[in-house]
């Protein structure tokens, strides 16, 4: 069985492969919702919005409510594509490129998690930006990406580079026998641009490193 064209044009936007899959009696309507609830989702639809579209859906092609299974694979397909996006916008400052403090403790939390920890350290900069030099809010965001270029020409992909405060940098780097001579490297082209230019090693626990995070942002 198929949709007559007087469903087809009452069908909610986006709805035409739950609803084809209903009228049809496809085994595949759980699939279809799930694919519905990610389209939704990345289209800025609301979960309430996205669910009263499922329930005009069925009651249009087949003339119930969904079921708990219909429901529940709409919603959690929502909710994985949302939080992905959320995600993605929390990775990264837009204005500077760099990592989040967010985002920082979760690559660090996932060096713990696969004891790696002791492979790698933090490389932290402070930015030279005095107060008396009457550096605005754009000029210290520009200062602070092109910091963050600077650090990433020296550490080539290796690293993950974050801001954390108003003018410090943090880089999660693996601990091998290039990070001296890369650290001095980037001592030197940072020269006039950062105060101070240090390695920090990260403690045993990833407690203790959310702890350390916390304190270089407090004191940036």
């Amino acid at each position: 069985m198929e949709l007559t064209p007087e469903q087809r044009a009452a069908l909610p936007p986006r709805f035409e492969a739950a609803g084809e899959a209903l009228a049809a009696g496809s085994p595949f309507v759980i699939e279809a919702c799930w694919v519905v609830g990610r389209d939704l989702a990345e289209v800025g639809v609301s979960l309430g919005e996205c669910l009263e579209g499922l329930r005009a859906t069925t009651l249009l092609v087949a003339g119930r409510d969904p079921t708990f299974e219909e429901s529940h694979a709409l919603s959690m397909a929502w909710s994985e594509a949302t939080l992905g996006f959320l995600h993605q916008l929390s990775c990264a400052d837009p204005a500077t490129g760099l990592a989040t403090l967010a985002h920082l403790r979760e690559r660090i939390s996932e060096l713990y998690r696969g004891a790696r920890a002791c492979s790698f350290t933090l490389v932290v900069a402070d930015a030279h930006l005095a107060e008396a030099e009457g550096v605005d809010a754009l000029e210290r965001t520009r200062r602070m990406a092109l910091l963050g270029e600077t650090a990433r020409s020296v550490f080539d992909g290796i690293a993950t580079i974050g801001q954390v405060g108003a003018n410090r940098l943090v880089l999660v780097v693996p601990r091998d026998e290039s990070l001296a001579t890369r650290v001095s490297l980037l001592k030197r082209m940072l020269e006039d641009r950062a105060d101070r230019v240090w390695i920090e090693g990260l403690p045993h626990t990833d407690e203790s490193a959310a702890w350390l995070l916390d304190e270089l942002a407090r004191g940036a």
